[in-house]
């Protein structure tokens, strides 16, 4: 059975100005439960994730900081939202959600997390909407509890995933695979296993071939047991923060790829949503809502 984490009950304890883009966590899981791809039994809720998960991945000052809300207002304001304990509840919970898309994964071959993708928090700090880095503690979870040996992550987030390349630049059992816009955030990129940035305006055809020349011979030379896919639709041309001219049936085409290249080599995949920040809210919640229709019809 597909199994969904929706993990978004805090969005709207955010101040006003902040609402806009939190609303797709709920909207999608509603619109899929609208046209029948899921019911549900599909979904989970997760609880907050404990602590000793969360400081494996993350430096425990950090972590300290942010959870007693102590963070610098300039640390703040990398992060792209006012600090509250709400926010970091919501961050907190969203992290289970993964972990256990994770586990869920490991027994169906797929589990899906409505949020996450929060690849630009680092060791010891949160950029860019991101405060803590699902993909990461998920996948140390897994290394250090589910004889999971090689992790391969598949980041196709129009922004670099820099905060994941950080957290495992010495890790040889995790590789990591970022295919982004070249010009785009974060101005400073950080060195992934396997970075391919692309130039400004790149279409379906270009993004298509690059990605299908790429993504088997990374299983083959990588030989992951599992891989972890973050799956933002900011690679839109609609995208107000993207750079690429990909359209609707060209991201749902490169979902189809990922998704059946894991299914055929029979690897487990935890999909994070990551971004999208379409003008209209229904092109992201589209978007977003055909990677899940891809793996209901495609795993079950």
């Amino acid at each position: 059975m597909l199994k969904i984490a929706w993990t978004d009950k805090y969005a709207l304890a955010l101040p006003e100005g902040h609402r806009f883009p939190m609303l797709k966590y709920d909207l999608l899981p509603e619109q899929l439960l609208y046209e029948g791809t899921i019911t549900e039994a599909n979904i989970f809720s997760p609880e907050p994730l404990a602590e000793q998960h969360i400081v494996t991945t993350h430096d425990k000052t950090y972590w300290h900081r942010l959870v007693n809300l102590e963070l610098t207002p300039s640390e703040i304001r990398k992060t792209g939202f006012p600090l509250s304990p709400e926010l970091v509840k919501r961050e907190v919970i969203i992290m289970q959600g993964t972990l256990q898309a994770a586990l869920f994964a490991l027994e169906f071959g797929i589990g899906m997390n409505v949020a996450g993708g929060t690849h630009h928090a680092f060791t010891d700090r949160g950029e860019g909407f991101c405060l803590l880095n699902d993909i990461a503690i998920a996948a140390n979870y897994l290394l250090l509890y589910k004889n999971i040996n090689k992790v391969l992550v598949v980041d196709l987030d129009v922004h670099q995933g820099n905060g994941t390349a950080q957290i495992f630049s010495q890790e040889p059992r995790v590789f990591t695979f970022s295919m982004h816009s070249g010009h785009n955030y974060p101005f400073h990129k950080e060195k992934s296993d396997l970075d391919i940035p692309l130039p400004d305006g790149t279409e379906d055809a270009a993004y298509l071939h690059t990605l299908k020349e790429t993504l088997p011979k990374l299983l083959e030379e990588v030989q992951p047991q599992f891989v972890f896919y973050q799956s933002g639709v900011d690679i839109l041309a609609t995208d107000k923060l993207g750079r690429l001219k990909v359209s609707a049936a060209g991201c749902k085409e490169r979902d189809r790829v990922v998704l059946e290249t894991c299914k055929r080599n029979q690897l487990p995949v935890a999909v994070s949503m990551g971004g999208g920040y379409s003008q209209r809210i229904a092109d992201i919640v589209e978007a977003h809502a055909n990677t899940f229709r891809l793996a209901q019809y495609l795993y079950f």
